[in-house]
């Protein structure tokens, strides 16, 4: 019969190879498994966080500020109190690699027709009822299949399928905070452009961190209520206002996708004010992507988006001053193409993800030279 250490040692070799099911841990399992495999590549010392009385803890990554209790875990399932301090159990644990057009994220303006090296871990800081990609979102990692891919090796892996970009995407990537920050560390330092696809849920303190070591962000803006935020997606619209306002504060690249969702986020009016403030608090200039939205996870008995709504879209969005705003998820659209906003001549062609081409000449419009925001070369 194999001893108590011997069958953590193995639990803990299933729960990090993706070969088991989910199991709940007490405490002293977890502590006895931190000390088994202390060289884990998954489990590392997490970030900002805060000990609180007794072996509890209080994370601060996000909003949410988790109090975690000894054994316990945050609401992203990916952080966990072990022996009183908290620990992630995703550092490097990828469960997603992909290698997508950045078109797909989607990125308008950053390196049109280039390919992202897509990758994700388990776990989400929201629950959003429409999620596309809650198989690991909403998962823990001991869930899922997953493979151990150290930092250095992530950029040698986009390095060997010719990505000129990593996308941190699927799921929400700051809940894999310190190796996502490891990795793009080396993808810069590499000439790779690490870029996040992102709810914006995140803390000001480690947000500012993390925007030290990207090119690009993507922001979901899910709606423009916080009713909406509250009810479909567990979280509040105050906060990522915060984050999107950060983001421009730092100067890095910012497009924002509205997934349109009929009856939930598609009023006039909230689409007037949203884009209201997109064009007072943070630029013109950021792309807003309108996109259709597809029954999804708990969300099913919705139609699709009508185009007509996405154009409507656009078009309020164009009445408030946003120079680039693209209707999405309708592939051969007109408004899915680029057109400088000075002149209104097109200068780059898409259709679908896998059909790019882009006229830009040294990051300004071949007709009339004038500057278009983006990220180029």
């Amino acid at each position: 019969m194999l001893s108590r250490k011997e069958l953590l040692r193995s639990a803990c070799r299933a729960l990090y190879a993706g070969a088991c099911a989910p199991f709940l841990l007490t405490h002293d399992d977890a502590c006895a498994l931190l000390a088994a495999q202390p060289d884990s590549p998954f489990i590392k010392p997490a970030r900002h966080w805060k000990k609180l009385a007794g072996d509890s803890v209080r994370c601060q990554l996000c909003p949410n500020e988790c109090v975690i209790s000894a054994g316990s875990r945050g609401a992203c399932r990916v952080r966990m109190n072990l022996r009183g301090g908290l620990y992630t159990l995703v550092y490097g644990r990828l469960a997603a690699m992909h290698v997508d057009p950045i078109e797909k994220k989607p990125l308008y303006h950053v390196l049109p027709g280039s390919l992202a090296y897509s990758v994700a871990t388990a776990g989400c800081n929201m629950w959003c009822t429409f999620c596309q990609n809650w198989q690991i979102s909403q998962a823990a990692p001991e869930a899922i299949d997953a493979a151990f891919v150290p930092p250095g090796q992530l950029s040698a892996n986009a390095r060997s399928k010719r990505c000129p970009v990593i996308a941190y995407t699927y799921n929400e990537p700051s809940v894999q905070f310190e190796y996502l920050v490891d990795s793009a560390r080396v993808a810069r330092s590499r000439g790779i452009r690490p870029v996040i696809i992102s709810n914006g849920y995140i803390n000001d303190a480690p947000g500012r961190e993390l925007l030290g070591v990207l090119d690009a962000v993507k922001i979901d803006l899910k709606a423009f209520t916080n009713s909406f935020y509250a009810k479909v997606c567990g979280g509040d619209l105050h906060n990522v206002l915060k984050t999107l306002e950060r983001i421009k504060r730092n100067g890095t690249w910012l497009e924002i996708v509205v997934l349109v969702i009929p009856t939930l986020n598609d009023a006039p009016g909230e689409i007037r004010e949203m884009t209201r403030w997109v064009r007072a608090n943070l630029s013109p200039d950021v792309p807003m992507h309108f996109t259709r939205f597809h029954a999804m996870y708990r969300i099913t008995n919705l139609p699709p988006t009508p185009v007509a709504t996405l154009e409507r879209c656009r078009t309020i969005a164009r009445e408030e001053g946003i120079r680039y705003p693209y209707v999405g998820n309708v592939p051969g659209h007109r408004w899915e193409n680029t057109y400088c906003h000075s002149c209104g001549k097109q200068i780059i062609r898409r259709s679908g993800f896998y059909h790019v081409t882009s006229s830009i000449r040294n990051g300004a419009c071949p007709h009339c030279a004038t500057r278009i925001p983006g990220v180029w070369a």
